[in-house]
Formats: C-alpha cells, sequence, structure tokens
C-alpha cells in the first residue's frame, strides 16, 4: 500500500460560544483538514487548527505552506510505517510540527481502516472509555466563574479549568477563591493562564491562594520562568506551551520543572509523537492530558483514541472544542461530551464517516 495522492482542505469552523484566554481569544477559527489517499483503494483524515495566531507560533497560511513541502514528500511511502513518514517529512521541512501531525493523523486513521483496527487498539488498547473530559471556565467576574464551576459539576464535570491572566492579579485571586469555594470534593481544579502572568505574579498568587488545592498550568510566558517560579510556587506546576517536544518535556521532568503537563496533539507533531511522550510520562507517573488547541471531528476523535490509552491515575483527561463548536463533520459518530465523558467513537481507524464534498474542493492537491 503506497499514497498516491494528499489533498489539502480549509473550513471557517462554526462557533457557538466565546472562548476567552489570557492572551487572546478564538474568532473565527479555520481549520486544514488533510485527506492522504492511496493504490489499496483506502484513505485517512487528518486535521490541525490553531487557535488563532497569538495562542501559539503558528497560523494557518504557514500550516498549508508546508504541507505544500510535505505532501511531495510523502508519496509513493507506506503509510503504516510511521516512523519512515516522520523521517521523510523532518528531511522535508524543519519544524512545522502542525502540518506534519495532520498527515500523520491522516495515516494513523488509515491503518486502522486497513486493519480492521481503531487507532486506539494500534496505540496499545485503551484503558478508559469513556474518557473524562475537563471544561473551560472562561475569564470572567467572580461571580460568573463561580456559577459556571457549579453547573459544570452538575453536569457530571470532574475536572475544572479556570483561565486566568491578562487582568490585575487582584481579580485573579478573587475568582480563583470563589471557584474554589464551589468545588465540590473529588472534583480537581486548574488554573490556566496561557502564559499570562511574570513571575513575581505567579510567585504572589500562589501565596495568596496557598490554602487552596489547585494547580497551576502554564503561569509564565517561557520554561525559564516558569523554572524560576516554580521553588518559590505553593502549587504544583503544569506546562502547556512551553511542552513543545520530547526533549523538552523529559528535561522538564528531569530538572523537577514541571508536575504535569497539558499536552497538545498537533504541537507535538501528531499521534506518533504523542505516544512517544505517553510512554514517557508512564514511566515517569508524571500525569498528563491529551488535548489541542482548537478543531473539529477529527482532532477530537484523534486525541480521545490517544487519551483512552492514558493509565487513568496519571490522565489528566481530553479536551475536545465541541462545546463551543455548533456542527460536527460526522453527526453520528463524532465524539460528544456527555457527563463529563466522551465515549470512543467505534469504528475502524478514527472512527469517522466523512461525508463527501463536506470540505468543498481541496485548496491544493499533491500526486
Amino acid at each position: 500500500m503506497r499514497i498516491t495522492e494528499v489533498r489539502v482542505f480549509e473550513r471557517v469552523l462554526v462557533k457557538a460560544r466565546s472562548y476567552n484566554m489570557s492572551t487572546s481569544a478564538v474568532a473565527d477559527p479555520v481549520t486544514t483538514a488533510v485527506e492522504v489517499v492511496t493504490d489499496a483503494g483506502y484513505s485517512g483524515w487528518g486535521e490541525a487548527c490553531p487557535a488563532g495566531p497569538l495562542y501559539a507560533p503558528v497560523h494557518v497560511g504557514g500550516i498549508q505552506a508546508a504541507l505544500g513541502l510535505l505532501g511531495p514528500a510523502v508519496l509513493g511511502l507506506d503509510p503504516t510505517q510511521f516512523g519512515l513518514l516522520q523521517v521523510a517529512m523532518n528531511q522535508a521541512v524543519n519544524g512545522a510540527n502542525e502540518a506534519k501531525a495532520a498527515i500523520d493523523i491522516a495515516c494513523w486513521d488509515l491503518a486502522g481502516k486497513a486493519s480492521g483496527k481503531r487507532v486506539c487498539e494500534l496505540l496499545g488498547g485503551p484503558r478508559m472509555d469513556p474518557v473524562s473530559t475537563y471544561h473551560v471556565i472562561s475569564i470572567g467576574t467572580a461571580d460568573e466563574s463561580a456559577a459556571h464551576a457549579s453547573k459544570l459539576q452538575d453536569d457530571g464535570l470532574l475536572k475544572l479549568q479556570l483561565k486566568a491572566g491578562g487582568r490585575h492579579i487582584d481579580e485573579d485571586i478573587e475568582s480563583i477563591r470563589a471557584v474554589s469555594r464551589v468545588v465540590r470534593p473529588g472534583v480537581d481544579l486548574f488554573v490556566d493562564v496561557n502564559r499570562g502572568w511574570t513571575t513575581t505574579e505567579a510567585i504572589q498568587v500562589s501565596e495568596a491562594c496557598a490554602d487552596l488545592r489547585l494547580s497551576f498550568e502554564q503561569p509564565c510566558n517561557t520554561f525559564e520562568e516558569c523554572a524560576r517560579a516554580k521553588p518559590h510556587l505553593r502549587h504544583p506546576l503544569l506546562l502547556d506551551e512551553s511542552a513543545t517536544d520530547l526533549a523538552t518535556i523529559a528535561r522538564a521532568i528531569v530538572e523537577g520543572v514541571a508536575d504535569g503537563f497539558g499536552i497538545k496533539l498537533t504541537r507535538i507533531g501528531g499521534l506518533t509523537g504523542m505516544q512517544a511522550v505517553r510512554d514517557l510520562c508512564a514511566a515517569t507517573r508524571t500525569p498528563m492530558s491529551c488535548d489541542d488547541s482548537w478543531g473539529g471531528d477529527i482532532i477530537a476523535a484523534a486525541c480521545v483514541h490517544l487519551g483512552s490509552t492514558l493509565d487513568p491515575q496519571i490522565s489528566r483527561g481530553v479536551w475536545i472544542a465541541d462545546p463551543y463548536l455548533g456542527e460536527h463533520y460526522d453527526e453520528v459518530n463524532g465524539p460528544r461530551i456527555v457527563g463529563g465523558r466522551i465515549a470512543l467513537p467505534s469504528g475502524p481507524g478514527l472512527g469517522l464517516e466523512i461525508p463527501d464534498g463536506l470540505f468543498g474542493a481541496p485548496v491544493s492537491v499533491h500526486c
């Protein structure tokens, strides 16, 4: 089986509700979908969708430009030999992990369809089905945040992520304390700052909330700033935006900078890269989540499949954009959150049926 064609599509996702962070808000997310076609009649789907140009150093134009080099580089290769695909893509482009991830995910989907197995089975087998998820509480007033936290718990959520940063830390402290007052036993609270605090501010907020049980996620802009803050924090520190590759993640574990991670699937290069991160975190007993910055059913299904293979004791859950979107690519099998959990799609590969013509005409074709 050989890759004969790589088709690249673009789609503006329909947004159902707002999503605000310290650094930016998700406006009109544009996703890039990739279909990898083979001479054996099988095809697979991948996707990459940045949460705008400020959240991370990647944007739609860069992803599609990189795919212009990566598409021709994988033609003629066996899509089930994931290591050789990585070699070919790395020899064609330095970096561009999100574009590589779109092809990588498509090949895992394709391999699953060809073998009749689900992606989670190719990744070693599911340890959870359904998988737990967490929900974001966007930046707002203390009362608004607390009310939202109460409703989410009524809906069955056991993991809450409170956004912070981008305003005076006194407002963040007020919201953190208000949400903490309504958090119920057995519910985990993560305060996600999305790089919005200075090192000093992170320490000040941690001191002001020292009596509360919670974790801080990516409080400062860079790895180095987080490392400087870590010895002075009264709470566990989780890295997200700074968890850019396996080497950095390993360094954060060895140097004691991170107590856990929020790992983005496309930032790490796809399911092949995520599998390596999963195994490292399992070996070191380091908690991690399996998420992405944004995206539709393809990204969501890939995250759920990988997330289901995590050791439940170190899983921080799986985040998908479904609650913020007004559409599914696959109205039947597209992943959904029900009672704070997400069921695995049951079909082979990613388990999705993408209707012909859903994404319109491709923006580029490599054959």
